[in-house]
């Protein structure tokens, strides 16, 4: 058994693959040998100290595998279920880990495991964006950052199957392309073009009533302009680093504006909301109406490598490691 562990805050070096022990899983846990682990950007702030831990630590939110151990008081898993998690507790880069079955759902048979651990996280957050932090309606025109990143893809093609006009954002001109083919109807270049400007071309003047963003400082103030009366800035990354401070005056009072920070265990924190959650997830992936595409996949011994290709944006698409 072997896990990924940090000592120390810092770059990618600071990630050690250790060999581990387990022990036998408390009443209300299951012991899963992973067949996948899910990479995912908040991966690089918790490595980094971003987003602190209490070191040393493990690392990883999202892992799929299946079940080999049972605690004495679970009733709704068994050893063989193909399962998946997202979310705390942290420990997905390992061959074998215990966990709560809580926070746990089972994969459907139709459901690769890899494909599993590639969009629990990615599809658990584009479900509580566009169902949840701001429902959106068939019609609406909204506004995504990072269209080609790993949640974007999802996300555009999500938003799409729910009738919406999708706008989304990339950095390069390589991008666009892979945008549209997951279902945006505009793709804008944020380093070429004004973006905010863009959008309000695209909606005659209206702006949108809702940007979802995940990347952060460069893009904030450009998100808050292109809204329209009322509409919700959902702040949800820090790609491009944390977001500066606000000014309410200047920039929220004028249209009325709502700002929401929000995460995965506010909307996910219930048997009922997780099963909810996942269910529509599993059924957007087995209808095709999501697709999803690995776009690489990395060894246990190569989390170093796969934090360095995430930060320097060389990952394309939903990315695994296999332990």
């Amino acid at each position: 058994m072997k896990a990924i562990q940090i000592s120390k805050n810092g770059g990618p070096e600071v990630l050690e693959l250790k060999d581990i022990s387990i022990d036998k899983p408390q009443d209300d846990e299951v012991t899963i040998e992973h067949k996948a682990i899910g990479l995912n950007y908040i991966d690089t702030y918790h490595r980094s100290g971003l987003y602190p831990l209490k070191l040393p630590s493990p690392i990883g939110l999202e892992g799929s595998g299946v079940i080999t151990r049972i605690g004495s008081m679970v009733k709704d898993f068994k050893i063989g279920d193909k399962v998946s998690y997202a979310g705390a507790p942290i420990g997905s880069y390992s061959t074998h880990r215990n966990y709560q079955t809580k926070n746990l759902v089972k994969v459907p048979d139709n459901i690769d495991l890899e494909i599993a651990a590639a969009i629990m996280t990615k599809g658990l957050t584009t479900f509580y964006l566009l169902h949840k932090t701001y429902p959106v309606k068939k019609g609406q025109s909204i506004l995504f950052h990072a269209a080609a990143g790993g949640v974007g893809q999802i996300f555009g093609q999500w938003a799409k199957s729910l009738g919406c006009t999708t706008i989304g954002t990339v950095g390069t001109d390589e991008k666009i392309d892979q945008a549209i083919t997951n279902g945006y109807d505009f793709v804008i270049n944020y380093n070429k073009e004004n973006f905010a400007k863009k959008v309000m071309e695209i909606t005659n003047g209206k702006g949108v009533p809702v940007v979802y963003d995940g990347v952060g400082k460069t893009t904030l103030d450009g998100s808050l302009e292109c809204l329209s009366v009322r509409g919700m800035m959902v702040s949800f990354g820090n790609a491009s680093g944390p977001l500066s401070d606000i000014n309410v005056p200047k920039n929220i009072q004028p249209k009325g504006l709502y700002l929401v920070r929000p995460a995965m265990q506010q909307y996910l924190s219930t048997r009922e909301e997780l099963n909810e959650a996942s269910k529509v997830l599993f059924e957007k992936i087995s209808s095709n109406q999501v697709k999803i595409k690995i776009y690489k996949k990395y060894k246990l011994s190569d989390a170093e490598q796969a934090h360095k290709d995430l930060e320097s944006r060389q990952i394309l698409g939903p990315a695994i490691i296999i332990p």
